[in-house]
């Protein structure tokens, strides 16, 4: 890579460098051509330009010796005595001694042309004008050597820059090709420096990001399978237990015995199957059975079926509905799951004589359900890790009393499953308030409507 990125680099320098030679080679060239064309190297811009009036007001050359005879000389110009005129034909006007006599089309070429309004209508031949035309040409080889040395000293420095370039922009490069093998070989814990320049240091931002992701999420992966082995262990041990106390006698086999090992087994057919469940949301494919629900209508029939347990712990169960439709486009079973895990979570931190706070409402594009307890509300800081699977605010809550520690994590990914979410944080006026939200649906036709359950 190193030699292709020098190459191109080099490549793009050459044709710069010989894009620009090849300018001032032939913009010096026009320059210096018009400069000799009009006597610059003999100083007759002025015999020239006398000459061009004097034709132009008489319409021939009649009397143009006149003009060269009376002339003064600029500085630095032959003695006029080595001028030569010729009209368009060649033929020789001054200097008189050779009137007459013809100049060829090769001796013009070397010759100064006189134009009136764009016609060439005779040549002023300075002396000596064949060997200024050698000297123009060794000039222009000289500037050509000249362009060509600056162009390989150009080259040369061209080349070591790029080297230079190449080597500066591919040190970050090589540095996240090693970072990359390392990772690839199980060491989640490589950084690259975020330096250089600003492309090279957003990607190296970015594979830090990916890094520290893969990270956290190998670490979470540890954990869920310690988590997962820690609630496993318990049920099987309480199983394994009892089963061989009935075996060896030690417990007589009666219902009562077996009841033990029968809730264990169910507790674990709970985890499995609230695993699976997470498992499934996780990766997309968790199947939905979506139909059009009326929040308004079905929200009540669910709050009612806590009513009896909240009478019991003396828990008031309040239900504030809005005055509109709130309908969504949801699978009702996988709802009802979410309300349900917040209504328990709400029951089993509310004191008594306390009330829970059932809220909806309709809000633009979306429809909030809120679930608020008066209890202690969440420590400061928990908000996001109340969602975290295995994760309790109360770690001396027993696992059968407490569910399996996946209840708001499962109830978290159906949100995310409908395309909504689920939120927590604490209310000002004390107690947890966790937030529902689901996109909003347009009321469907009356026999599309699905009856709430």
């Amino acid at each position: 890579m190193r030699r292709k990125l020098f190459l191109a680099l080099l490549g793009t320098a050459m044709v710069s460098i010989a894009t620009v030679v090849l300018i001032l080679r032939n913009t010096t060239q026009s320059q210096v051509h018009a400069f000799v064309a009009e006597g610059g190297p003999w100083g007759l811009q002025e015999t020239l330009k006398a000459l061009e009036a004097h034709y132009a007001a008489r319409g021939s050359w009649e009397d143009a010796a006149q003009v060269l005879a009376t002339r003064p000389a600029s500085p630095g110009a032959p003695h006029r005595g080595g001028l030569t005129l010729t009209d368009a034909q060649g033929r020789i006007l001054y200097p008189p001694a050779r009137a007459g006599q013809t100049w060829t089309e090769a001796q013009r070429r070397v010759a100064l042309p006189v134009q009136v309004d764009g016609r060439t209508v005779g040549y002023l031949i300075p002396p000596l004008s064949a060997h200024a035309t050698a000297s123009s040409r060794a000039l222009f080889q000289r500037l050509d050597w000249a362009a060509l040395a600056a162009a390989l000293t150009a080259l040369a420095l061209a080349a070591a820059l790029a080297w230079a370039l190449s080597n500066r922009i591919l040190r970050p490069v090589h540095a996240l090709t090693a970072a990359a093998r390392q990772l690839a070989q199980g060491d989640l814990s490589v950084r690259v420096p975020e330096s250089g320049d600003e492309e090279l240091a957003t990607l190296a931002r970015a594979f830090n990001h990916m890094a520290a992701a893969l990270q956290q999420a190998e670490e979470s992966r540890r954990r869920l399978m310690a988590d997962i082995a820690h609630e496993l262990r318990t049920p099987l041990a309480v199983q394994q237990a009892h089963l061989e106390a009935l075996q060896d006698g030690i417990y007589p086999l009666t219902p009562e015995n077996l009841a033990p090992v029968v809730e264990q087994n169910r507790l674990l057919a709970r985890l499995v199957h609230d695993l699976r469940t997470l498992t499934l949301a996780d990766t997309g494919q968790l199947s939905l059975e979506r139909d059009a629900l009326d929040v308004r209508a079905w929200l009540p029939r669910v709050v009612e079926k806590f009513r009896a347990a909240a009478q019991q712990r003396g828990i008031a169960l309040e239900v504030d509905l809005p005055s509109e439709p709130a309908w969504v486009h949801a699978d009702t079973a996988r709802l009802e799951q979410i309300l349900h895990n917040l209504l328990g979570n709400a029951l089993r931190h509310t004191p008594p004589g306390e009330r829970i706070e059932v809220r909806a409402e309709v809000a633009d594009d979306e429809v909030r359900i809120q679930v608020r307890d008066t209890g202690p509300g969440l420590p400061p800081g928990e908000e996001e890790r109340v969602f975290e699977r295995f994760y309790r605010l109360d770690k001396s809550r027993a696992r059968a009393s407490g569910g399996s520690g996946l209840g708001l994590s499962i109830a978290r990914s159906l949100a995310r499953a409908h395309g909504g979410d689920l939120t927590a944080a604490n209310h000002p006026q004390g107690g947890a308030v966790f937030t529902l939200r689901l996109p909003r649906a347009p009321q469907p036709a009356a026999d599309a409507v699905q009856p709430p359950s």
